[in-house]
């Protein structure tokens, strides 16, 4: 392998792979069960839906911290899919505006910037993602809006910022992911949103 082998990506192709057939398997026992009629009740429900989100959320991050891949598309209805099975665990309502299959490698950084726009409405709202042209344009639209400086500034500047956590990755893997695509990111905040275009 060459010595600019995205490694990072690699692992989390690798991961998300190998963890998406026992969750989806785990996902299809409940469902034959429910058909057998022995799995009712509210905890069978709970079992169910934290499947549905993980299965979903999965798929987010194979995506989004998985190997772009330069010529493959990734479906309207597996991009609805994702976005309806994340949708019972979120206070953000999502609304893709985006019509038929989109290459994989500009999905990743749409769903790289919902996943920025969600930390920065912990008490909820709404996010809209269309196309304009060639580019992209995703707003967030809250009545809290709770943008840390610290790491949307650098963002803003198509910078990477410093200090990440983990739970914060998503922040780095944006403005470096634009870049690898050649693509100007272009970031506007207000009180009650954020657009960002790419």
């Amino acid at each position: 392998m060459s010595h600019s082998t995205d490694f990072a990506a690699l692992v989390g192709s690798r991961i998300c792979h190998d963890l998406i057939s026992p969750v989806g398997a785990i996902g299809n026992g409940l469902e034959l069960l429910s058909l057998t009629g022995d799995a009712k009740g509210p905890e069978m429900d709970m079992i169910s839906d934290s499947v549905n989100n993980a299965n979903a959320r999965i798929r987010l991050f194979r995506v989004a911290f998985g190997q772009p891949g330069d010529t493959q598309m990734v479906g309207e209805a597996e991009i609805q899919s994702i976005l309806q099975g994340l949708a019972p665990s979120s206070r953000v309502s999502t609304y893709w505006e985006v019509d038929g299959a989109v290459p994989r490698s500009e999905l990743r950084l749409a769903f790289l910037g919902l996943m920025c726009f969600e930390s920065a409405m912990p008490f909820g709202g709404s996010i809209t993602v269309t196309r304009e042209g060639e580019g992209w344009f995703l707003l967030a639209e809250t009545e809290k809006l709770r943008a840390d400086p610290d790491l949307w500034e650098p963002v803003a500047k198509g910078d990477v910022p410093e200090g990440l956590v983990p739970a914060k990755v998503q922040f780095g893997l944006l403005p470096a992911g634009a870049k690898m695509l050649g693509r100007d990111l272009k970031v506007d905040l207000n009180e009650v949103s954020i657009e960002v275009r790419f």
